[in-house]
């Protein structure tokens, strides 16, 4: 028996253009006037194109039809071509016991008992796409003069729309842009060397993305990624460009990669492998709140360290989450916070929170890294409260290429005296 085609399209992800739905919050507002007028579950605003409806902003919980903003429902198969034909409102109160919805796929695979929309145009009066309500139970209370609420609302919507266009066109611009970058073999990768404190030698470098011609930072563009689902893939492939450089590696100086954890679970292992790099390699990992809840990532990171892989959790000492992970996953390496290295010469509480992190380590077996020193006071409290390793501007800026990252900055330290014959 051939399978009927689900109604439910490819999830399409809204990138970070939502501070600009949020903009206008009367699009939220006007969905949700609408929703609890109808006694709806669902309210939803979504933009037409050739293929799908595309679900863009919600009133209630969509997730109780398996929905979610950036979902779409293949234009065949949604509630709304013939019904809307002569661009009037439509009101059904029971979708199962209407004979021009009972047998539409989507009223049978999201489980919908009634249904209300009208056609939603822009300020060229062109289409855009539609405003309506999902309920999970008939509404026998529901009247076809609710219609004209719901077109009522839809004329309210012409102006905002107008933005939702431009949010959708946003993600579609970076989407490309993101996609494309990945295609390329990954953003570029610069390297930040990490210094051993006793004696200034480069311990390690740091692998970091950049995204050349480009105002945005790189977390800026991993959130981005993210949101659009790609944010796995992406640094997948900043991972496999930064491994490239294992070759040229001095012996003694390791390479550090940032992870996130969904990176860890998404095969991170098998390319570490593939580079015969485990033991070469520190996994920083970022993002890093409540991941060892995680059997599939807490797997993947014992394999890592099966294997030689050391772990570093970064952040530190800047929220209870990360002091929690740090007990529980008791990494080989600490990143001490910009925040709490910045300044700790001249703030005791810093200076405290720093002394306190490094104690925690030495009982866990982990060393300390700080990051972003900047000063050399700053460089000489690390020392003081037995911070063996550190980062920073002062102690080396990302470089482009490797021979520069692990050449130690001159005059910063000063060798041992000689022992008194």
């Amino acid at each position: 028996m051939a399978r009927t085609a689900s109604p439910v399209g490819p999830a399409k992800p809204l990138d970070p253009g939502t501070e600009q739905i949020q903009a206008d919050p009367s699009v939220a507002d006007l969905l949700g006037v609408l929703r609890r007028h109808l006694t709806m579950d669902v309210a939803f605003l979504g933009r037409l194109d050739e293929q799908y409806l595309l679900l863009q902003v919600f009133d209630g919980d969509p997730s109780v039809f398996g929905l979610q903003p950036g979902s779409t429902i293949r234009r065949q198969a949604a509630l709304y071509p013939a019904e809307l034909a002569h661009d009037a409102p439509i009101v059904i109160p029971d979708t199962h016991a209407d004979q021009r919805t009972a047998d539409a796929p989507i009223v049978h695979g999201l489980d919908i008992g009634s249904y209300a929309a009208a056609l939603v145009y822009d300020t060229d009066d062109e289409v855009y796409g539609i405003v309506g309500c999902f309920g999970r139970q008939p509404r026998p209370h529901l009247r076809p003069r609710d219609g004209q609420f719901v077109d009522l609302l839809a004329a309210f919507l012409r102006d905002a729309v107008i933005d939702l266009r431009r949010v959708w066109e946003s993600r579609s611009h970076l989407s490309r842009i993101i996609s494309d970058i990945i295609d390329d073999g990954g953003p570029q990768i610069v390297f930040q060397p990490v210094v051993s404190l006793a004696d200034g030698s480069i311990a390690g470098v740091e692998a970091l993305s950049r995204f050349p011609g480009s105002q945005r930072d790189p977390e800026g563009w991993y959130k981005v990624a993210a949101q659009l689902g790609l944010g796995t893939e992406l640094e997948l492939a900043a991972i496999r460009h930064a491994l490239t450089v294992l070759p040229g590696l001095p012996p003694s100086v390791a390479l550090s990669l940032n992870a996130a954890p969904a990176t860890i679970a998404s095969g991170l292992l098998g390319l570490l492998r593939s580079f015969g790099a485990c033991d070469r390699v520190i996994v920083e990992i970022t993002e890093h709140e409540y991941f060892s809840t995680d059997p599939v990532v807490m797997r993947d990171i014992q394999a890592l360290r099966s294997l030689g892989t050391r772990i570093a959790v970064d952040d530190t000492g800047t929220g209870y989450s990360g002091l929690e992970q740090l007990i529980q996953l008791r990494p080989e390496i600490v990143k001490l916070d910009y925040l709490i290295t910045h300044r700790m010469d001249v703030d005791p509480a810093r200076r405290a929170v720093a002394a306190a992190i490094v104690s925690v380590a030495r009982e866990i077996g982990g060393q300390v890294i700080a990051e972003g020193i900047e000063s050399t006071a700053e460089l000489r409290t690390a020392t003081e409260i037995g911070i063996g390793f550190g980062q920073g501007y002062l102690l080396g800026r990302p470089a482009r290429t490797l021979r520069a990252a692990c050449s130690p900055t001159p005059g910063l330290f000063r060798p041992a005296p000689a022992p008194a014959r």
